[in-house]
């Protein structure tokens, strides 16, 4: 059992209520940012017991803010924990938030988990998240409640929304004209999908490179015959007409193994 997990076990102040999966990802993916001056936003306030349970972990030098429509939530502040009232439907609303935060460490998004709200918040408040930051939306299995106006693979949904940052992450490699590097590509490291959960760490990201050390075990087969450099271009061009289809496709090894069979 983990420090958070502890903390909301014998929690007696005010009422959390999460997951219990949630607080082995928190721990993951928070703990960097124990006991260091930092800008925690949390969407969602509820009953505020999750800002005290922040502040029990992150420690005194952390500045934390709690985002809520309830303007009752402003009576939860405590020294150092403020909180904003505001809807996260409103995206003027969204753009104002990090006016008042300033540059943002740690974006915790615990709101009203539609699929627009989640989407939303992502789009406008992201790239407010700093180098090194965190950005974790909970509660993403609304994407698959019809109440929410989710369902299984169902477009329009935030699942299938962050499905294309996928491939942004890999923009870097990619041969297709309609997927080039991004803004998001640059600034971010990883995507972790958990049950309920998406997390991204950001952080500066240039074009990858790659090189070889060390000594051969074996002679080097790597070089190509013309017959490969001529399929290899047959290969590219197939490939392209395959990819217009989103058909499966094909790599050089399994057509020379086709070719050596007649």
């Amino acid at each position: 059992m983990n420090e958070l997990e502890e903390y909301f076990e014998k929690n007696e102040k005010r009422l959390i209520n999460k997951f219990h999966h949630y607080f082995e990802v928190y721990e993951r993916h928070f703990k960097k940012f124990k006991d260091q001056e930092i800008t925690i936003v949390e969407i969602g306030v509820f009953q505020g017991g999750s800002l005290q349970m922040w502040r029990s972990y992150f420690g005194p030098k952390a500045k934390i803010w709690g985002i809520d429509i309830d303007p009752r939530c402003k009576l939860l502040e405590e020294p150092n924990t403020n909180v904003i009232i505001g809807s996260q439907e409103d995206e003027k609303f969204l753009k104002s938030i990090h006016e008042i935060t300033g540059p943002i460490d740690l974006l915790i998004d615990d709101g009203g988990h539609t699929q627009k709200q989640q989407i939303k918040t992502f789009q406008i408040l992201f790239d407010k998240i700093k180098t090194n930051g965190v950005y974790l939306c909970e509660d993403v299995h609304t994407s698959y409640w019809l109440a929410y106006g989710g369902g299984y693979k169902r477009m329009g949904t935030y699942i299938q929304f962050t499905k294309k940052l996928i491939d942004k992450l890999n923009a870097y490699h990619s041969e297709a004209h309609k997927l080039k590097v991004d803004q998001f590509t640059k600034t971010a490291k990883s995507i972790h999908y958990y049950d309920s959960i998406v997390v991204i760490e950001k952080g500066a990201v240039t074009k990858p490179t790659s090189k070889m050390t060390g000594n051969f075990s074996f002679q080097n087969n790597d070089k190509k015959t013309i017959v490969e450099k001529f399929l290899l271009q047959i290969i590219i061009y197939i490939n392209k007409l395959l990819s217009i289809f989103k058909l499966p496709g094909i790599y050089i090894n399994k057509m020379l193994e086709i070719l050596s069979k007649k």
